[in-house]
């Protein structure tokens, strides 16, 4: 572990579907294939995004979520006692309506959903690899409950089959087991009273790496209306980083540039591993490396580089391909700079 690379780069996890698989620039996108003709589609698409981030220089790569068409639906589609024949409308994240599943009775898992898409990412590289799947509370908060009795306890089910999930996955070959929960910094007073509980209850037990994203959502208009409203400087995750620094979880992801977040909040991470977000995914420009550089020097004043994984603010499907593949250029680009730089200074 001395000898680790320092700086190891990963996204957060989506990328952009190739455009013969689901319409470009799209949440919820639908398939473009259907029958054997998606299944193959899908696994082509995993083998493009896997060569894109080698190509770029990433070093944890992960399947871009192509098998998936959306990060949360794209899991429980595959469960039993939920009814996707009759959405509701829900209001997301307190920001923005969607037609959304209703759980209709107990939750459970006829059978693993993602061990064929590990095994391919796994036979696809030699890079370590980093699986995403939806947190507990950000699943209870893209669908309707009207089995449980209340939102805690149908989180808890949640867990324990995503606990399951992530088990099997480690098994065979995952690295990262990465929880996706951007309800994390909407719901602060849930995330100490049953967010955290959730979570790790869905990461018990793991040997690899557990991280948690968090984050302020895609670049997309409700997204981006709702930030104009929170001020200057978002300080949300001033109430959920010490919950988090007290618990299991070995790796927190977030965005940085670009973003209102004061830099210095990472610092109530300690002792935890921080994917600092230095691509702005929510714009369409491209980020130099120097850029890139630059946001990992300001977090490396309170993160150990041991410590530092440089990544992506959020995931990249709302995005054109070819944006997504400059900015993970620039993502690799930027941390070699500082990579060279601790070298030299360590070499004094």
């Amino acid at each position: 572990m001395k000898n680790r690379k320092l700086l190891q780069t990963t996204i957060a996890g989506s990328l952009p579907k190739p455009s013969w698989l689901a319409p470009p620039g799209q949440l919820w996108a639908p398939w473009l294939l259907e029958g054997k003709r998606l299944e193959e589609g899908k696994r082509d698409a995993v083998r493009l995004a896997v060569r894109d981030q080698e190509h770029a220089g990433i070093d944890i790569v992960c399947d871009g979520e192509q098998t998936r068409r959306h990060f949360v639906t794209g899991y429980l589609e595959h469960l039993d006692g939920i009814d996707f024949e009759h959405l509701v409308t829900m209001r997301i994240r307190r920001r923005y309506d969607a037609k959304v599943p209703q759980v209709v009775g107990r939750v459970t898992r006829p059978r693993p959903v993602h061990s064929d898409d590990l095994r391919l990412l796994r036979a696809e590289t030699d890079h370590p690899i980093k699986f995403t799947l939806p947190g507990p509370m950000t699943i209870v908060d893209t669908l309707q409950n009207a089995y449980y009795k209340d939102r805690p306890q149908l989180a808890m089910a949640f867990a324990k089959i995503l606990n399951r999930e992530a088990r099997e996955l480690e098994k065979l070959g995952a690295d990262v087991i990465q929880f996706d929960e951007p309800a994390f910094n909407v719901y602060m007073d849930e995330v100490r009273t049953w967010g955290i509980d959730a979570l790790e209850t869905a990461a018990e037990g793991l040997k690899c790496k557990s991280a948690v994203h968090i984050c302020y959502g895609y670049g997309i208009k409700a997204n981006n209306d709702w930030k104009k409203t929170l001020g200057a400087r978002w300080r949300q995750y001033e109430e959920t980083f010490p919950v988090i620094a007290k618990s299991g979880i070995d790796q927190v992801s977030l965005e940085c540039h670009h973003s209102h977040v004061p830099m210095e909040l990472i610092g109530l991470l300690k002792g935890k591993d921080v994917l600092v977000g230095a691509i702005d995914v929510a714009s369409q420009k491209i980020e130099t490396p120097a850029e890139v550089a630059s946001t990992i020097r300001k977090a490396l004043k309170y993160v150990p580089a041991e410590r530092l994984y440089p990544c992506t603010n959020c995931g990249m499907v709302p995005l054109p391909r070819e944006i997504a593949l400059g900015k993970m250029r620039a993502l690799a680009a930027g941390a070699a700079i500082v990579r060279g730089e601790l070298a030299k200074r360590r070499a004094r």
